[in-house]
């Protein structure tokens, strides 16, 4: 299969369908800096990379696992014909050729779980206890009419049982004040009975505009936290409509999440932007 070919072919491929192995191989040619041959560091300024975080990769074993990542986090662009692309105009041949075979391996196999996905299931829907029946959909929370419009928030907040009492705080100061913001508050809008990883689903990505996610040292270890964060990630690729805000009101010991590290925090933690933050807040809370 020619070059072009592969390019046009893997287009709309998402880097999600490369394995394991194909991704360690990448490493194995990238991540040695290379004064003769494009390294993992021209990739990543070939991806859009900025000189800083480039620079805060290289302290990494393996910096080209992150920067695929990343990549995919922040741009709808990454896909396996746009690697292929970058790959050949930054002359490494030698790894589009060792790796092509694997590569389409990957792409096919994609393909058709793809398509195994697509098609009819042989049971019946109302089979599966955990994805409500469409009537139950609009009684999930407090303010619903399961007969009427579902109830639609600002926000949906993301957050660990540790962090509550700034979540109390947030309500009030975003509720309860001129700004009048709706917020999905898990513990206190959802009524209980359902799945909750279906039911978190449907609120992030269908009921609320926008998602608040609570950082702190604890909600690195919450499972919940995870999902919630991953999945609204993956329906804004690259942040381009802000529908993810990251806060951080207390001072942490952990790094901070890596997959929200290229998004702008709102940091109460800092006392000369303190007066700021809440009015910063409601106004990316309420934009269109």
């Amino acid at each position: 299969m020619a070059a072009a070919d592969s390019e046009v072919e893997f287009e709309a491929i998402p880097l999600t369908a490369l394995n394991v192995t194909v991704r360690k191989k990448l490493g194995l040619y990238l991540n040695p800096r290379n004064t003769v041959a494009a390294d993992w560091t021209a990739v990543a300024e070939d991806m859009g990379f900025s000189y800083l975080e480039i620079k805060n990769y290289e302290a990494l074993k393996n910096p080209t696992k992150m920067v695929l990542d990343e990549w995919h986090a922040r741009s709808s662009d990454a896909t396996v014909g746009k690697l292929l692309s970058i790959l050949m105009k930054l002359e490494r041949n030698d790894i589009l050729e060792d790796l092509r075979p694997l590569i389409g391996e990957d792409v096919k196999r994609y393909c058709e779980n793809q398509k195994k996905k697509a098609d009819p299931p042989l049971q019946v829907p109302e089979v599966d206890s955990c994805v409500p029946r469409t009537p139950e959909r609009n009684g999930i929370t407090l303010e619903d009419d399961p007969e009427g419009t579902p109830e639609m928030f600002d926000a949906f907040i993301c957050y660990c049982q540790s962090d509550f009492e700034f979540v109390h705080e947030m309500i009030r100061e975003l509720e309860q004040t001129e700004y009048k913001l709706k917020l999905c508050v898990f513990d206190r809008d959802v009524l209980p009975g359902s799945c909750v990883w279906t039911i978190t689903s449907e609120l992030i990505e269908k009921r609320c505009k926008r998602m608040v996610v609570v950082i702190s040292d604890e909600y690195l270890d919450s499972d919940a936290c995870d999902f919630q964060t991953k999945f609204a990630l993956s329906l804004c690729p690259g942040a381009r409509n802000k529908r993810l805000i990251p806060v951080v009101y207390k001072s942490m010991t952990k790094p901070f999440p890596s997959i929200l590290r290229f998004l702008t925090v709102c940091d109460y933690t800092r006392p000369c932007t303190q007066a700021w933050f809440w009015v910063r807040l409601a106004k990316a809370l309420s934009l269109p």
